[in-house]
């Protein structure tokens, strides 16, 4: 898991309006409450933008970012269709600035703060015009999306990255991207709508008291087809949240499976920097711990609430590893994503409060 908290902020997730004011400035529409809490959405923006970041990435990560072997198959098909952007032609330049700053790759969050592919590119051109500079805007609105892209590319050279990296999304876009998710959509769009009938019909319920217990109330739940067993996750309050999984391709558990695996992240982070030391952190030890915690939690907290889904999570994270899903599942996992004692007992602890909470 990785996720963005940005709880100052109040801009509003999946109903952000496209519109403008303030000479141009994209606003934020006010706040409103879906029909039914997380509903199951797709996001082509989100798609692109993850896309783009999943064509320069290595992912060498024990649960992948993005799907196994997504790089290769998009680059076979493209290959096939004669198809060269401008995300191609730049690849190596992208990738020499990435692999220096950290906070150029947390910039793939950003498309869960936006409600469209055009609202986001406005906002990117403004920033872009006014060198990051939030004071040069008096808009809140734009003062906010500003934030968000100046903790991802804060200096002029970030900032020059995002321009070129934006104009190669767009040429991406164009020449394959948009065929190529519409395709996809129309291919699984029948798990779209399974996802969506056993998430509202059945298991979000299951999940609604930790979800309103550690304010995560309400929010997107994002089908993405870029990502594999980590998600993607931003938090701004109680009913302002955005939570990408992967998009089943062949279970529509996996989508709950994923959202499970998301949703216990502050309470890892949590159980981990209490049981850490300054030297650990330093080192890199907390963040092996909160990987492991994550997995580790999130089949716990199904234990705890949705035990019929227990082994088929277990089996989900064991595959994302490579590993084998035959004999003592359990022990395995815990092998494959070992933790402390007491970072185990202290998620098991917070767990125990949360879900006992009115």
């Amino acid at each position: 898991m990785k996720r963005i908290v940005l709880l100052c902020l109040c801009v509003a997730i999946g109903c952000t309006s496209a519109a403008s004011s303030g000479g141009g400035a994209p606003a934020p529409a006010q706040q409103q409450v879906p029909a039914v809490p997380w509903p199951v959405l797709t996001r082509k923006h989100v798609d692109l933008w993850l896309h783009s970041y999943a064509m320069l990435l290595r992912d060498t990560s024990t649960v992948p970012v993005f799907r196994r072997g997504y790089r290769a198959r998009i680059e076979a098909i493209k290959t096939q269709r004669n198809i060269k952007t401008m995300l191609d032609v730049n690849r190596e330049r992208l990738q020499q600035r990435l692999a220096l700053s950290p906070q150029i790759f947390n910039g793939q969050f950003a498309p869960l703060y936006f409600a469209s592919y055009d609202q986001m590119r406005q906002v990117i051109t403004y920033f872009l015009q006014a060198e990051g500079n939030v004071g040069a805007t008096n808009d809140m609105s734009l003062r906010q999306y500003f934030a968000v892209l100046g903790s991802s590319f804060p200096t002029g050279a970030d900032r020059e990255w995002l321009r070129l990296f934006s104009e190669s999304v767009e040429d991406e876009r164009k020449q394959f991207y948009d065929a190529y998710w519409n395709e996809q959509n129309t291919s699984r769009g029948g798990f779209v709508r399974l996802a969506d009938s056993i998430w509202q019909g059945t298991y979000r319920a299951k999940l609604q008291r930790f979800l309103n217990n550690t304010q995560q109330d309400n929010g997107d739940l994002v089908l993405s087809l870029v990502l594999g067993g980590e998600g993607r996750t931003v938090n701004f309050g109680s009913r302002q949240n955005a939570v990408a999984v992967t998009w089943p391709e062949t279970d529509a558990h996996e989508a709950v499976w994923v959202f499970a695996h998301e949703i216990v992240g502050n309470i890892v982070a949590t159980a981990v920097n209490d049981n850490t030391t300054p030297t650990q952190q330093r080192a890199g030890t907390s963040a092996e711990y909160v990987t492991a915690g994550q997995v580790r939690a999130g089949a716990m907290l199904l234990q705890r609430t949705l035990p019929e889904l227990a082994n088929g999570y277990t089996r989900y994270y064991l595959t994302q590893a490579g590993q084998p899903t035959t004999g003592d599942i359990s022990a395995r996992l815990a092998a494959v994503f070992p933790l402390p004692d007491a970072i185990r007992d202290a998620i098991g602890r917070q767990l125990d409060v949360v879900l006992g909470g009115i």
